[in-house]
């Protein structure tokens, strides 16, 4: 039983709940309050710090490599692969100014394409299409200068087994956790309240608003805004959201380390960085897609020992590594690449499937959703 306390001042009266405080779910408070400050906007999290993948993601400020460009291309459109690049770009500008470059930690070392000795038709294409690709997404970006070829900093960077780099200038690096301190301070000067540890099990309709049965009770509010991102199918099946585990390692410190940027290869399905003088490497999703179609966190050893392998064979070649940190996050995945923003039921918004591409898309993600709440009530 909660006291009356409680119940005025944490539980009751809210205008809209939000389920979910990741980037997702707090920028959606975070402009329902600046544009509506009376608004009462509660957050509730099932974890103790928020789940998924916000506070488990390398934390890329990158808007697609140029494998990457293609494979959009090949499975929908030009026009489409356009659109995605303008909404990440623009996912990017306002993340940065919502929270501030030295908030976030926010560096423009650029991003690499890594092509291995053995991909030599992978390689091909993609150099093929560098021209292409540059113009098509100058009206977005400003520039033809996009994407060059830049296999110079092969040796630079001190690689083996790696044939072929394609540069991105424009693609930058956030510290994950800090732009979620940042984002959870915003809110909270703003009066928004989040709960940890409250997990949303149910949502049921009544005459006058919106009930969620939680394991801490019971929650009323007029609207709601489902941010689960890849849980979301928990609670409404139906939505076109598949969860997609991804297993992340962080080494000891490295002397000496070369490496600066963003890197991608195996069409984006590994990515490492650096980081304190560290190496953070993760990926290897495709290994076995339906093993890591998972709500669970953990790892494999299949993705263990690939990522082991790539790490002394490929990116750190004759050097000792010890890895000090191994994580995993859950993304969320779907037929359609742009995510789902859109009403499911009378007073239940949705904003899910960022399709790995979070940190880019989130902010704009959770201001649709919030115009979407706006226009309803």
């Amino acid at each position: 039983m909660y006291s009356y306390w409680e119940r005025t001042s944490f539980i009751d009266n809210a205008d809209i709940i939000i389920i979910g405080s990741g980037l997702v779910g707090l920028s959606a408070a975070l402009h329902l309050k600046k544009q509506q400050p009376l608004l009462k906007v509660l957050v509730l999290e099932r974890g103790f710090l928020p789940s998924g993948a916000s506070t488990k993601n390398a934390g890329f400020a990158c808007f697609g490599t140029v494998s990457e460009q293609i494979e959009v291309i090949n499975r929908s459109s030009e026009a489409e692969a356009m659109h995605l690049v303008d909404y990440k770009w623009r996912g990017l500008q306002r993340l940065r100014q919502n929270l501030g470059d030295k908030n976030i930690d926010y560096h423009q070392h650029g991003g690499h394409e890594l092509f291995m000795v053995d991909e030599p038709q992978a390689a091909n294409i993609a150099l093929d299409k560098v021209d292409h690709l540059n113009k098509l997404l100058q009206p977005i970006i400003g520039t033809t200068d996009i994407y060059a070829v830049a296999n110079e900093k092969i040796a630079d960077f001190g690689f083996n087994n790696v044939a072929n780099i394609i540069y991105n200038h424009f693609e930058g690096q956030i510290d994950t956790g800090k732009m979620m301190r940042t984002l959870l301070y915003k809110v909270f000067e703003l009066g928004v309240l989040v709960l940890n540890n409250v997990q949303v099990s149910a949502i049921e309709h009544e005459a006058t608003c919106v009930r969620l049965q939680t394991t801490q009770g019971n929650f009323k509010a007029g609207k709601v805004v489902l941010a689960t991102n890849a849980f979301a199918g928990q609670l409404y099946p139906e939505l076109d959201v598949v969860p997609g585990r991804g297993q992340v390692l962080v080494t000891k410190p490295i002397d000496g380390l070369k490496l600066k940027g963003t890197y991608h290869f195996n069409e984006g399905y590994y990515y490492f960085r650096n980081i304190d003088n560290r190496v953070l490497f993760g990926g290897g999703r495709n290994l076995n897609y339906k093993a890591e179609e998972t709500w669970e966190f953990g790892h494999t050893d299949e993705v263990k020992e690939k990522l082991f392998s790539y790490l002394a064979e490929v990116i750190l070649p004759d050097q000792k590594t010890e890895v000090d940190y191994w994580w995993s996050g859950i993304m969320g995945f779907g037929e359609q690449l742009s995510p789902i923003v859109k009403a499911i039921q009378p007073n239940v918004f949705c904003a899910v499937r960022c399709n790995g591409m979070g940190v880019a898309m989130g902010s704009l993600v959770g201001e649709e959703v919030a115009e979407l709440v706006f226009r309803d009530i």
